[in-house]
């Protein structure tokens, strides 16, 4: 089966307390840019609101920027709040200043590829295009 028009719906969520949300802003202007349908959260979500925002919206993606330093915390309960939401099938990507060590735990717990600084906004876009496709033909 082709893989459909569908455009990729993409929620960008800022979690927590951090105020800085320039970095959600441009990301979700460049995801809009691409084709993508963006809803953007605002500021201060919490995990529970994420995930009603995710599910309400039937959005194949949902992206966090984390920059307070809770990522360890913020992530896998938004993860775990997917799974029982029936909302598995939901990407869960991000970025933020996240040591090595912890992408690489976040990832072994079905968090998909998180972002650094310096990462280009193409880079963040050709995953997920390549993600969807990937969930388009299975």
């Amino acid at each position: 089966m082709p893989p459909s028009d569908r455009k990729i719906r993409v929620l960008v969520a800022k979690p927590g307390l951090d105020g800085h949300d320039r970095g959600a802003k441009v990301i979700a202007s460049a995801f809009r840019d691409a084709g993508f349908e963006v809803i953007y959260t605002g500021l201060h979500q919490t995990p529970e609101m994420i995930v009603a925002a995710a599910v309400q919206e039937d959005v194949d993606v949902v992206a966090m920027s984390v920059l307070s330093g809770a990522h360890m915390t913020l992530f896998p309960r938004v993860k775990l709040l997917l799974d029982e939401a029936g909302a598995d099938h939901v990407l869960l990507t991000g970025g933020g200043i996240i040591p090595e060590d912890d992408v690489q735990a976040l990832e072994a717990k079905g968090v998909g590829r998180l972002f650094g600084p310096g990462t280009t906004t193409t880079t963040a876009i050709q995953y997920i295009r390549e993600w969807f496709a990937r969930q388009e033909v299975s």
